[in-house]
């Protein structure tokens, strides 16, 4: 569901799954604070799974830039206990869902050194990208300087890193669908 008020109470707790989750896949991950996890929830950009006894279970938000042209989906984690069971799947769709709703002309955007995430959104109809079709606002890479990977993407001009970058252009997917149309139509019209 779309994080509310009810869900203000999780926010260490997401920050500390993050960072777990990070020391234990020995990869970067930009360390937020639960200060910036509660703007996310108190704008409506976040969603987040609890169960039906009151448990966090994950977590994801939203982020624009450069003038909403671009929206970040970022910081997917599920509570250990609730992996392999196909919730990241259903917090990523919902997300993703909520960034369409919020800002329907954006690019949405990703950057993970996770497999399980790329799949995901390759299978939601991102494709891989480098960097440079990434929003180029200093401020968005300067959420990675808590990364231990940081020295990294600095040195490369933030070109590139250890993370892949994924991307999804609606105006891409409006044109393929188009594209299919229009052959439907030619087919039926031939028979």
């Amino acid at each position: 569901m779309v994080a509310d008020s009810s869900h203000y109470r999780f926010t260490q707790e997401i920050c500390d799954e993050m960072y777990i989750s990070a020391q234990e896949r020995g990869t970067g991950i930009a360390k937020r604070t639960p200060e910036y996890i509660l703007g996310k929830m108190q704008a409506g950009k976040a969603v987040i799974a609890v169960t039906e006894d009151g448990r966090f279970a994950g977590f994801s938000y939203i982020e624009s830039w450069e003038g909403k042209r671009y929206v970040a989906n970022s910081g997917l984690i599920v509570a250990h206990e609730f992996r392999g069971i196909g919730l990241a799947k259903r917090i990523k769709k919902k997300v993703f869902l909520l960034s369409r709703e919020l800002f329907p002309f954006a690019r949405i955007f990703s950057i993970t050194t996770g497999s399980a995430v790329m799949k995901i959104n390759y299978e939601m109809g991102f494709r891989p990208v480098p960097f440079s079709e990434l929003t180029g606002d200093p401020e968005f890479w300067k959420g990675c300087r808590g990364c231990r990977n940081y020295p990294i993407l600095e040195k490369n001009g933030f070109r590139m890193c250890l993370c892949t970058g994924l991307l999804y252009d609606p105006f891409e997917h409006i044109r393929i669908r188009t594209i299919k149309n229009i052959h439907k139509t030619k087919k039926q019209s031939a028979s």
